[in-house]
């Protein structure tokens, strides 16, 4: 059951007060210190450039890209952005501080267990993605809130309303291109009104909604140019206009991961300060490895879908299951994913935990609980305290592998009929003991 956060719950206090903590280190340097930095001016000003109606990207889609997202997202900056840094810089918190509890409701509730959470085990997955948490905030990137609509447009289809579900879906991809990787998925699920759904609105939120602002012709030529310069351009340089992030070592995507190993790239190249550093097992050409990529990915496709059960044998746990292997998929097969990419392992997080806390085996338990303390010992070594080379080999892509997997064991073991059947008894009898007489 969704709810609002009460101010009788301790821990809901606990989490008003680290929303105004992060909110804090966002408007406290812009009110009395030196500005905020990050990517709050780069926000501020592409919703000036709406608002003046000046382009938003060079003629030149080989030029260098300022703002790499698509036009939507500035038309959507540029409302809070008209009153002001402030009044913007806050309303890109209140985005997050949102985001950050419906994400925890969405995710709750789509578990798959069949069990309403206690306070303690409600907060846990927040407590171990903190990190993440502190980027969205500190950062202003928009990934927590991406995976609020990511969440809601599941909600939504469970929720018999697949139009509404593809709508969100649609609004994900058309502020930052990442999530279409749904797509595939929906389609793969025969789930045609939410694919229709994300289909028309996403032709309404590329091409309809920013036309009154930008004019209809100036939006579709800088579509044309966004297209060009961020998804057809790749070279041995890297990609998508951040060359130099591309195969360092803050991108754990499966691309960056499998060049790095395969081709003698400098993983330092986001410092120019920094000697060169490279980690390739093997010494292969820029062709070969993107066969490779392409291979892996595959493999792992084909093993999702070898595992998800058909749609008879599907139950609400292995949906949760099959959707948090999704999710995991989703964040490392972005090209680029950087350490705040992988807030999008709160919902596979977070069904591991109902696993292992309400599994009626007592060993699955035990080994649940081990896999996420394995998955949270890899991500923790993103923490300054550790050199980047073990970051360069792929901490939270790791831990993604761990959870990953941990969700297929799931969904290939699910309890027995007869286990499940004796634990619902034992929940529903307190239940039936309960009603009034």
């Amino acid at each position: 059951m969704l709810r609002y956060p009460s101010l009788r719950a301790p821990l809901d206090i606990l989490f008003l007060v680290c929303c105004v903590a992060l909110t804090a280190d966002v408007l406290v340097p812009e009110i009395w210190g030196n500005g905020k930095t990050k990517d709050y001016p780069l926000w501020f000003w592409a919703g000036q450039q709406v608002l003046a109606g000046k382009d938003l990207y060079p003629s030149n889609p080989n030029s260098y890209f300022d703002f790499i997202y698509p036009p939507l997202s500035a038309v959507l900056l540029a409302i809070p952005s008209y009153f002001g840094k402030i009044p913007l810089y806050l309303c890109l918190s209140l985005f997050n501080a949102v985001a950050w509890w419906m994400t925890a409701q969405f995710s709750h509730a789509m578990a798959g267990s069949g069990r309403t959470s206690g306070p303690w085990l409600f907060a846990l997955p927040g407590f171990v993605t903190i990190t993440f948490v502190f980027d969205m905030f500190d950062l202003g990137q928009p990934n927590l809130v991406l995976l609020a609509l990511m969440l809601f447009g599941f909600w939504l289809l469970q929720h018999g309303r697949p139009w509404m579900g593809g709508s969100m879906f649609a609004l994900a991809t058309a502020i930052k291109v990442f999530p279409v990787a749904v797509f595939p998925y929906l389609i793969w699920r025969r789930q045609w009104a939410a694919v229709a759904g994300m289909v028309v609105f996403l032709g309404v939120f590329l091409f309809v909604l920013p036309a009154p602002f930008r004019g209809y012709q100036h939006n579709v030529t800088e579509l044309k140019t966004w297209y060009q310069g961020m998804v057809g351009s790749s070279s041995e340089k890297g990609f998508g206009q951040r060359d130099e992030q591309n195969w360092s070592w803050v991108n754990q995507s499966i691309i960056a991961m499998t060049h790095r190993l395969t081709r003698p790239v400098n993983y330092n190249q986001d410092d120019p300060s920094k000697p060169p550093r490279t980690m390739n097992l093997v010494d292969l050409d820029f062709r070969t490895a993107n066969w490779i990529v392409l291979a892996i990915s595959f493999l792992i496709g084909a093993g999702f879908l070898a595992v998800m059960p058909s749609r008879a044998r599907m139950t609400p746990r292995s949906t949760a299951e099959e959707l948090g292997i999704l999710f995991c998929l989703m964040t490392v097969a972005s090209p680029l994913a950087r350490q705040y990419y992988f807030m999008w392992l709160f919902f596979p997080v977070t069904v591991l935990i109902h696993r292992a806390a309400y599994d009626p085996r007592a060993a699955v338990r035990a080994g649940t609980w081990a896999a996420l303390a394995l998955a949270g010992g890899l991500m923790c070594l993103s923490f300054p305290v550790f050199p980047n080379d073990l970051q360069a080999w792929g901490n939270n892509l790791a831990a993604t592998a761990v959870i990953a997997g941990g969700l297929v064991w799931h969904i290939l073991h699910p309890p027995s009929d007869a286990v499940a059947l004796s634990l619902a008894a034992g929940e529903l009898q307190p239940a039936i003991q309960q009603q009034p007489r």
